[in-house]
């Protein structure tokens, strides 16, 4: 099962001064703004999170997320194959997704994760050539 999109997200201290540097310097093009965690494009399938408050187990720094629409499967399959997770799949009401969080082996978080808005499934995640 491969993974829909990748998105990488990074703290953001003043998120109007980042946003203004990513869509107005950078030219990457915001496609989801939820307040204080606005996600922009930079290709086809990858992404760019800028957000001011990470939550649990983010306090800091940066996360690589993996977009996948079955979030529980790959629970499983990492689980089965030794992965130890930070947190287990659950639903995050404040961004509407369903996500999980891991470490690679030198530490650098990683979380899975499903948008529960149908908009980015279909906008976002969709094959290039059924848009």
């Amino acid at each position: 099962m491969a993974f829909d999109a990748q998105i990488t997200f990074v703290r953001a201290t003043d998120i109007e001064r980042s946003t203004r540097f990513y869509r107005d310097e950078l030219d990457l093009e915001l496609v989801l703004d939820q307040g204080g965690c606005r996600i922009f494009r930079v290709r086809e399938g990858a992404y760019l999170g800028v957000c001011v408050h990470m939550g649990e187990p983010v306090p800091e720094g940066v996360v690589l997320t993996l977009v996948a629409e079955d979030v529980d499967w790959w629970h499983e399959r990492l689980a089965e194959r030794g992965v130890a997770f930070e947190k287990a799949p659950a639903h995050n009401e404040e961004f509407a997704i369903y996500h999980c969080f891991f470490r690679d082996p030198d530490g650098h978080l990683l979380e899975i994760q499903r948008f529960d808005d149908p908009h980015w499934n279909a906008e976002y995640c969709a094959p290039e050539k059924s848009r």
